[in-house]
């Protein structure tokens, strides 16, 4: 025998010999002798050093048991359990690295997405919020929550692409909502954000892309009342922000309402839109809607057109025939002003150009079709031109669709 082969040979009759008696692999053994409890301080926190350890431990055991084909070992064993006893012991900053890894391993061994599995991302973003408050840097407190928001995204591109529910686990959606809507509202408390963006993340994670995310996630995820809810929270326009021809963006529960209507109703969710629509009306707006449409028709009473006549007159659009396009394309018009204002405009404009496409046979260019259709596919993860056109719109259309608004 080699004196290679001979040295192979002890080495596994070490391994053999120091094999627990419960048939567990001597690193599975040390990994949870590092995730043991004793480990952690009084306050329950362990070591920052120990964490990392099980970590490298913990990723080359779920590299294994994929090579090996122990899939349930890869995802659930070695990634989320260990993904929750980390964050259990407020290590934040090391689970987020292991949080990475299961997504990636999900779609690489095809795991479906399944109730089991929804609820253990929920269950992790449950224990995610305290293990960052105990982070003594706020710089690095926004830095995990952003993480945090790619994680979830991860995870709700591969619930759509293997699970059931077209742009992703309805579940998935709210919980990406609200952790957006959280970041938003720690955004806008000056006190705690520190200016340390670079140019490339500014944008991403500006308040109104914060907002513009929640809205849209909240929207997917069919809970019109957690919106009206957040809404609520949200101040009215300013003068400024309502004047004609204003140089600002839309005011925030503006652009944040309509964003949600639009998303509903390119999804064909109209239920909900009507829902948040109504419910907005009654508990939300304090302007009189009489006025409103009124304004909206007057071109020189010096104010913008209103959001929620808008929205009203699209949603009664909707639920008419195709026949009404050319009035949805004389609304379109009357309104882009504002729609070019809110964040991502070129997202609204995929929004319009679908809803045009569903509800009245308005197709866009093709040369943008394939680049709409991607946009669409964001929210799970334009043109206003086309067969209808923009004129041949009588203003007595307009105003006899005002009239039938009283029910909205």
């Amino acid at each position: 025998m080699s004196a290679a082969a001979a040295r192979r040979r002890k080495q596994l009759a070490k391994k053999a010999a120091i094999q627990s008696k419960d048939g567990i692999d001597p690193i599975t053994q040390q990994l949870n002798n590092l995730l043991a409890s004793s480990n952690a301080d009084a306050n329950g926190i362990l070591p920052e050093s120990t964490a990392y350890e099980a970590l490298q431990l913990a990723q080359s055991q779920v590299r294994k048991s994929v090579n090996s084909g122990e899939y349930t070992k890869a995802t659930l064993t070695y990634s989320h359990d260990v993904i929750v006893t980390l964050l259990n012991y407020k290590k934040a900053a090391v689970a987020s690295q292991l949080m990475n890894q299961l997504i990636q391993t999900l779609s690489e061994t095809h795991t479906e997405c399944d109730d089991a599995w929804i609820t253990r991302i929920q269950k992790i973003q449950e224990l995610f919020e305290p293990a960052v408050q105990v982070v003594d840097s706020a710089v690095e407190q926004r830095r995990l929550r952003r993480l945090q928001a790619k994680f979830l995204k991860g995870a709700l591109s591969w619930s759509e692409a293997l699970g059931t529910v077209r742009y992703g686990a309805c579940e998935i959606q709210e919980v990406l909502g609200e952790h957006f809507w959280s970041m938003a509202q720690l955004e806008a408390d000056e006190s705690s954000t520190p200016d340390d963006d670079d140019d490339e993340e500014k944008d991403d994670f500006s308040l109104a892309a914060l907002y513009s995310e929640a809205v849209t996630h909240l929207s997917m995820a069919e809970k019109p009342e957690a919106l009206l809810s957040k809404l609520k929270t949200l101040p009215d326009p300013t003068a400024e922000e309502t004047k004609a021809g204003h140089e600002c963006s839309p005011c925030f529960r503006d652009s944040c309402l309509t964003r949600s209507i639009l998303a509903m109703i390119a999804v064909e969710n109209i239920r909900d839109a009507h829902t948040l629509l109504t419910s907005y009306l009654t508990e939300c707006e304090s302007r009189p809607l009489e006025e409103l449409k009124q304004s909206y028709m007057n071109k020189k009473d010096g104010k913008a057109p209103s959001h929620v006549v808008f929205l009203s007159m699209l949603l009664s659009m909707v639920l008419k025939d195709k026949k009404t396009g050319p009035l949805f394309s004389w609304l379109l018009k009357s309104f882009n002003s504002e729609l070019n204002k809110m964040y991502k405009a070129e997202m609204i404009k995929a929004y319009t150009s679908k809803i045009g496409r569903v509800y009245f046979d308005i197709l866009p260019p093709p040369s943008m079709l394939s680049t709409l259709e991607n946009m669409m596919g964001m929210i799970g993860g334009g043109g206003l031109g086309g067969p209808g056109g923009m004129g041949g719109m009588n203003p007595a259309m307009m105003q006899a669709m005002m009239q039938n608004m009283g029910g909205m």
